[in-house]
This record gives C-alpha cells, structure tokens and sequence, in this order.
C-alpha cells in the first residue's frame, strides 16, 4: 500500500490504501462531530465560517478558524514535501512517516481527551486543530503517492466524480472502459469505507468516549504494517538482513 508510487501502483494498492483511511476519515470526522459539534475531515465549510466571523468582526473566531485551516493546509502540505524530497532514498520510510505522524496526532488526542480533558474552550479549540492537522497529513500523503486517485478525508469531489462516472455507464462507448470501471471500483470502496468507519465511530463513542481515537491509530498501524509484513516475507524469502529497509531492491521481488 505504501511501498509504491504514482504510476507504479496498481488498482489493488489504491483500494486498500483508500478503504482503510477512508475508514480512519469516517471515524475521526464523526468522532469530532459527537465530542466537539465540529467536523474536522475537511475545511470547506470553515472557510464560510471564517468570513462571516470577519464580517462579525469577531477577530477572535476569525483567527482560530483561520489556524484550523491552515492546520489541514500544514498537514498536506508536510506529507507532499517528504513525499517528494524522500521516496527515492526510501519509499516506504518516505510514505510512512506521514502516517506515524497521524498516528501520533490521534493518539495524543485520545489520551489526552481520557486523561486530561477538562472541557475548556481552548483545550476543544486545540483538538479540533490536531484532528485537522492529522487529516491533512492523511489526505496529503493519499493523493501524492497515488497521482491524485486516493483522496479520502471527505467526499464532496468524491460524490460528483462517482455520479460523473455512473453517467457515464449509460453510454456503451464507456461501460465496458477498463480505466473508467476502476475508478468507479475505488470511489465507491471509499465510500462504503468512509460511512463503515463513521459508523464504528459514532457505536464506539456511545461506549468509550475519547478512546474511539485507539481505533483510529489501529487502522493506521495496519496501513504501516501492511507493507512490513510483504517485505519482511521477501527478506525472510532472500536471507538478506541487511535489505529490510531497502525498498527498491525489495519491491522487485514483492507482488
């Protein structure tokens, strides 16, 4: 799911990097919603919120919106730049990282929220901005690793690429279109996943509160060690310790 980049992926290693973030999107995005009234997969309608704050002169809200936007912004903007400055050292550390990074991000969120939440304005404030953050990061690395095919924090492009697509199955010059089948394959593995994982989401707050964030990060340690496990059978398959970590010589061998 990791290992592989832009054209290199192939249709299988799209859908199972989009199904299980999709589901960690769902989940966090709901999870926020219930904690906090806020949604924290996308910024879209925080953009609306901060000009009629501005228009409000509410400089205050103004300023807080604008960080958990730029927080989203930061989150994309990180997971691009050691995308593009490290996959040809290492592709997997390169695309891992983001995710260890998210991972981090929630897990933080989920002790914090167990342990040390008191319910102030400024504590929710500051939440909300690492749940963005985390989903930036996630959407950044998703769509640059995959030239732009998997984006799975929200799904307003999704829906109008989904029913573009299905317009299209009524014109027998694209139903039988290979590319076109494939994408429909993914776009709608995403949003099953997507409404999967907000499901589990809004089930498991009823029962555990902040720790529904645990299962999260455990949808994301799979992602990460996905990838582990193949290249650890091809290390075991070539009794070459020293290549674990080296990718390139590895992928050749991994299906």
């Amino acid at each position: 799911m990791l290992r592989k980049y832009n054209n290199s992926r192939s249709l299988e290693d799209n859908i199972k990097l989009g199904a299980l973030t999709a589901m960690v999107a769902g989940l966090v995005n709901v999870a926020s919603f219930l904690l906090f009234f806020s949604f924290t997969s996308n910024v879209t309608g925080y953009y609306a919120i901060m000009i009629s704050e501005l228009t409000k002169a509410n400089l205050y809200q103004f300023a807080i919106v604008g960080l958990w936007i730029f927080a989203f912004f930061f989150g994309s903007f990180l997971s691009n730049f050691i995308v593009i400055n490290y996959t040809e050292k290492n592709s997997y550390i390169a695309h891992a990282t983001p995710i260890f990074l998210e991972i981090l991000s929630l897990l933080f969120i989920g002790v914090y929220g167990n342990y040390f939440y008191t319910d102030t304005l400024i504590e929710t404030e500051f939440l909300i901005l690492l749940m963005l953050f985390a989903m930036g990061l996630q959407n950044g690395l998703t769509a640059s690793i995959s030239n732009f095919a998997v984006k799975t924090t929200h799904l307003t492009g999704a829906t109008t690429d989904l029913a573009i697509l299905l317009s299209m199955f009524t014109h027998k010059k694209y139903k039988h279109k290979k590319e076109v089948i494939n994408r429909a394959k993914l776009l709608i593995a995403i949003f099953l996943c997507y409404m999967f994982g907000g499901f589990v989401g809004s089930v498991s707050y009823k029962y555990i509160g902040f720790s529904v964030f645990y299962i999260a990060c455990g949808l994301l340690l799979l992602t990460l060690t996905y990838d582990l496990y193949k290249i650890y059978k091809v290390q075991v398959g070539t009794k070459n310790k020293k290549d674990f970590f080296d990718v390139k010589k590895l992928s050749e061998c991994v299906e």
